[in-house]
């Protein structure tokens, strides 16, 4: 097992939780066995196959956000509702078929989860593509258990645009739809996800939400400049509704390869809005390529001993592993 025996106290106190990883895509597509401990060859190991439950219980994990992953072909996004369909069923299938995870909704469903020795997933969509136009839909899916939407991923929707991807309009705010998909996120208990959102409508967001958002899986401005990373101006957007942002895994968006780069984008979010606010976002099984000590949830340790090594303090680590999430669970 990796890490320290101080890192590890640390995740046995503070089992740690990821907010978004797309195995379940990978489920639906190949039939991949979430209870299998997996050694994928490359090229696939650059790409996917990075989540089970085995490598999970030996990270120190808690649960996981599976992120729910319909990609529009054309222009129009039909049938993209029965893709996130499939996915959820392909998550109750597993759960099905042997102990060992549960679908949770709740922080006390989270807690009740690591008290029985069981594993949580949680559900996130993303895209508000895939409610295909229709605010129904979200109540559908959330009572199927999905408890964050992303409003934006790489195509523009009735909601937005993009800050990058088709459609991309740097301009363009947040549609009467999407002021009314925030609202309707809201009264469903559902978590507005900010990720793949413009600048502007991310804001946008933000100003009319009264409760907290996420970030699910990004970088920071201050640490690299990217384009799939957010500025100062958002982060301080989304620590004054009480959210948390997810620092993302992959060193094409962190800035280079290692555990300092992810620990870079962390600490620059605690410098600018402090300890109730970073979160992990791995991005797990995404077609990104992870960073190389990170490339499945085995080396969440090494990145707790990197923490520490920059003087995070155990308390603080403990929020970002698990704390913050759980505060923006609790609230919502």
């Amino acid at each position: 097992m990796l890490g320290s025996d101080e890192a590890r106290a640390i995740h046995e106190q503070f089992p740690a939780i990821d907010l978004h990883a797309d195995t379940l895509m990978w489920t639906r597509w190949l039939g991949y066995d979430l209870h299998a401990r997996h050694t994928p060859p490359l090229p696939f190991a650059a790409l996917g196959g990075h989540v089970d439950l085995p490598r999970m219980r030996d990270g120190g994990m808690g649960a996981q956000f599976f992120g729910l992953v319909s990609l529009p072909i054309t222009h129009s996004a039909r049938g993209s509702a029965a893709v996130v369909d499939a996915q959820i069923d392909a998550l109750d299938e597993a759960i099905l078929r042997r102990p060992g995870l549960r679908l949770v909704r709740t922080a006390a469903e989270v807690e009740a989860c690591r008290a029985a020795g069981e594993l949580g997933a949680l559900l996130g969509i993303e895209g508000a593509h895939a409610l295909e136009g229709s605010l129904d839909k979200l109540g559908h899916f959330a009572r199927r258990g999905v408890r964050y939407l992303g409003i934006l991923h790489f195509s523009a929707n009735e909601a937005g645009a993009p800050a990058y991807g088709r459609g991309r309009d740097d301009a363009a705010g947040l549609t009467r739809w999407g002021h009314d998909l925030v609202h309707r996120c809201e009264a469903e208990r559902v978590l507005v996800d900010l990720s793949h959102l413009n600048k502007r409508g991310f804001l946008d967001a933000c100003a009319i939400a009264t409760k907290p958002p996420i970030v699910s899986h990004t970088g920071v401005l201050g640490a690299f400049d990217h384009w799939r990373n957010i500025d100062d101006e958002q982060l301080r957007a989304v620590a004054g509704l009480g959210g948390c942002v997810g620092v993302i895994f992959c060193p094409r968006f962190v800035g280079g390869e290692g555990l300092g780069p992810v620990v870079k984008h962390m600490k620059h979010i605690l410098d600018v809005v402090g300890e109730d606010v970073p979160a992990l976002g791995s991005d797990w099984d995404g077609f990104i390529v992870p960073t190389r000590p990170l490339k499945d949830p085995t080396g969440l340790p090494l990145l707790t001993d990197a923490l520490l090594e920059a003087g995070v303090s155990e308390r603080v680590i403990g929020k970002i592993l698990r704390g913050n999430v759980m505060r923006v669970l609790g609230e919502a």
